[in-house]
This record gives structure tokens, C-alpha cells and sequence, in this order.
């Protein structure tokens, strides 16, 4: 019990984290969507240290929460695909935590399930915001590949600064070395 509270309490510390980082825009795009300040990484953090099921949790409460900060609702079937799948997404992290290369790995088949689900929203409900003459499907990938992407770069980016991509493994092993976090 006790050891599962502790795992909770740190993962919620890092969807916290998300939700801050998150409203730190470094910059917003033309078609839409803005580049947050790493946000997505501390999402993605639970699954790589603890594996799939707190990835997985932490991502439903990272979509959770980020509906009630900023709430876009426009139909039930919406609400899933964008805040409970898009979200719950950054937990493929986990599946990747105990891979050689697992916080790049996972990290970014973090993003490209988080990229599928908004893509699928795009087309799905927000097809009529396409441009005249634009196919919806590539208006879709065109605005939230355009955000993703950017912000999944700039991300890595920071995870190949050699003290980060250290850190967050001599973490990891620190985490899972001590008695109350062991599997």
C-alpha cells in the first residue's frame, strides 16, 4: 500500500508539472496549437519510471485536468477522443520504461499516439473548420502535426543534453533501488 501511495504522489507531482508547463507557451503556431515548455515530458515521466498502468493513469488525469483548466466540449464522442484517449495516450511511455533506449523510444511513441488521437479528432469533428478547397484530412494532420511535432523535437532536444538525459535515469534507478518503489 504503501509503496503504490508513493508511486501515486510522484506521478501526480509530474501531472502537475505538465499542467504548469503547459501553460507556458513558447510560442503559438498559424493554423493553431502552441509549443509548450516540455510539457508532454512530464506526462509521458510516471510511465517511464513505473511502467504502463501509472502511464496510463497519469494520462487520463493529465486530460482529465486539462478539461477543467480549459474545457473544449463540443459533443461526448469529442470529449473522449481529445482529453481521454489523446491524453491517456502519453502513458505508451510505459510500455517502453524497461527498453534499452526507453525514454526516447517511449517518449515518442508517447507523442505519435497523442498526435493519432488529435489527428482522428480533427477529422472526426473539427473537419469544417478546413479551409475552402482543403481536404479535411489534410488540414488535420497539417494542424496537429504542426505543434506536436515542433514541441516533440524541441523536447528531445533537451533530452540529448547529456545532465537531463542522466538525471532522469540515475533518478529512475533511485526510485526503483529504494524498497517502497520496487515492482
Amino acid at each position: 500500500m504503501h509503496n503504490n501511495t508513493k508511486k501515486i504522489a510522484l506521478s501526480g507531482v509530474c501531472v502537475a508539472m505538465s499542467l504548469v508547463l503547459g501553460m507556458i507557451n513558447l510560442f503559438s503556431l498559424p493554423m493553431g496549437g502552441s509549443v509548450t515548455a516540455c510539457s508532454m515530458l512530464f506526462a509521458t515521466l510516471p510511465g517511464f519510471f513505473f511502467g504502463g498502468t501509472y502511464g496510463f493513469l497519469s494520462g487520463l488525469a493529465y486530460g482529465a485536468l486539462s478539461f477543467i483548466l480549459k474545457p473544449y466540449f463540443y459533443s461526448p464522442a469529442q470529449f473522449i477522443t481529445d482529453y481521454v484517449l489523446a491524453f491517456t495516450a502519453l502513458g505508451l511511455s510505459g510500455l517502453f520504461s524497461q527498453k534499452k533506449h526507453g525514454l526516447f523510444i517511449g517518449y515518442i511513441v508517447a507523442c505519435l499516439g497523442r498526435f493519432f488521437f488529435a489527428f482522428l479528432s480533427g477529422v472526426l469533428f473539427f473537419a469544417s473548420y478546413a479551409p475552402e478547397g482543403m481536404n479535411p484530412v489534410w488540414y488535420s494532420f497539417s494542424y496537429n502535426i504542426s505543434y506536436i511535432s515542433v514541441e516533440m523535437v524541441l523536447t528531445l532536444g533537451v533530452l540529448l543534453v547529456p545532465a537531463v538525459h542522466k538525471g532522469l535515469y540515475r533518478m529512475k534507478g533511485q526510485l526503483l533501488s529504494e524498497g517502497a518503489y520496487a515492482r
